[in-house]
């Protein structure tokens, strides 16, 4: 696309996506900005869980699912000029219910790597210890990582699966409801890990809490019956809406 800006990591055109006949979303248009966090908010069924899952094509293991549009991560078409295993590691996602694996904490990290054909423990066991460091994670867990994942909190399990999700050294980082089963505590800590994290990564996060929006966005996006109504600037967005679905939403959001 000859109206791509590289201060975009990626970039969204006319989707239109379809789940056999059911139209899930409508001409949505949208750019992400790199090395910054974009929330996507409204109400459930919108859309926006939809519309993540299209931005590393985990829509294709959807029977019945068609796309139309454009979406671009650095200029590239990711339907047409990117394999789907190489999108998926360049797009990594997150899940709103933690899902470690029912191995050590070791294996979970070293597990994408691996599938990617590292097989040196020396190089393994630095990509281990900097993806939970990265995770804020390895002064709680380095000290034990035969443990099984299993056994970890559930916050420490999210940051796990977020750790595990940089092991593989993505550009773009996609997390959908990534607090909704944590508690306050838990939490802020992931709040502060995408804070953090935003600084090396882009971010585009799914989040049904306002405030959290508010605290760790950049740029919001909010979806009403799978369309996008509105996009701007996170402070802005709230504070002067420029569509009145928008302002209604906020107001009676709480």
């Amino acid at each position: 696309m000859d109206n791509w800006n590289q201060s975009d990591k990626m970039v969204v055109r006319n989707l239109d996506l379809f789940y056999g006949s059911f139209h899930a979303l409508f001409s949505v248009s949208l750019s992400i900005p790199a090395q910054q966090a974009t929330a996507l908010i409204g109400p459930s069924g919108c859309g926006k869980s939809t519309f993540l899952k299209s931005l590393n094509r985990m829509n294709e293991l959807d029977e019945g699912c068609r796309i139309s549009g454009n979406i671009l991560l650095d200029g590239k078409d990711i339907y047409h000029d990117i394999e789907a295993d190489l999108l998926r590691k360049r797009v990594g996602m997150v899940f709103q219910r933690p899902n470690p694996f029912p191995m050590s904490i070791y294996d979970n990290i070293a597990f994408g790597p691996r599938t990617h054909g590292i097989r040196s423990n020396a190089r393994l066991t630095l990509i281990v210890e900097q993806a939970l460091q990265a995770a804020a994670l390895w002064e709680e867990l380095g000290s034990d990582l035969k443990k099984s994942a299993l056994s970890l909190s559930g916050g420490q399990q999210q940051r796990l699966c977020i750790a595990r999700a940089l092991a593989v050294e993505p550009e773009v980082l996609l997390m959908d409801e990534p607090t909704s089963a944590l508690d306050p505590i838990s939490t802020a800590k992931v709040e502060e890990l995408i804070l953090r994290l935003k600084r090396q990564y882009t971010i585009v996060l799914v989040t049904h809490n306002m405030q959290q929006a508010f605290r760790v966005a950049d740029q919001t996006a909010f979806f009403l019956q799978g369309r996008l109504v509105e996009a701007g600037e996170t402070r802005r967005l709230f504070s002067q809406p420029k569509e009145r679905l928008t302002w209604e939403y906020l107001h009676g959001a709480g």
